[in-house]
């Protein structure tokens, strides 16, 4: 299946760019209320993906801040601990199934690595729970006897 079925767009994801603060990070993360968000070049190239661990680490360990100072720190100033890998728009779907595990969503690039989309965990869990029913495969969840209703 065309994983391009699944991709949520460049134009309703929220990302920052490479030349944006820690300020603006932080607020376009609270605003979303994203733990991670892509960051991307202003030609659009996909750089990485920085997290809230990111930004509150490189805030202790590197920099003694308050936010009207985090002003002047950019974003790239953040050591990232690892960078959601991207995939191609050729890729399959059973290829992000591992990088799901590791990733709350996994960024699409073209052929030249511009950045157009994502596709979230969500979307791969649901294709591959539909497939697993259509071949009868899938399992009802069972209810736990301690679980309190």
């Amino acid at each position: 299946m065309n994983i391009l079925f699944f991709l949520t767009p460049k134009s309703e994801v929220a990302y920052i760019y490479e030349d944006e603060s820690l300020r603006q990070a932080l607020e376009k993360m609270e605003y979303h209320k994203y733990s991670s968000i892509p960051m991307i070049s202003r030609t659009g190239r996909y750089i990485g993906t920085i997290t809230e661990g990111d930004m509150l680490w490189g805030i202790k360990n590197k920099f003694n801040l308050n936010l009207k100072e985090a002003e002047h720190v950019p974003v790239t100033a953040i050591p990232r601990r690892m960078d959601y890998l991207p995939v191609k728009i050729d890729s399959r779907m059973e290829d992000m199934l591992d990088r799901a595990l590791n990733q709350n969503f996994i960024p699409v690039v073209d052929d030249q690595k511009n950045f157009i989309g994502i596709i979230t965990r969500k979307e791969i869990i649901k294709y591959f729970y539909q497939k697993m029913s259509r071949e009868g495969t899938a399992k009802e969840p069972e209810i736990s006897r301690y679980m309190v209703v």
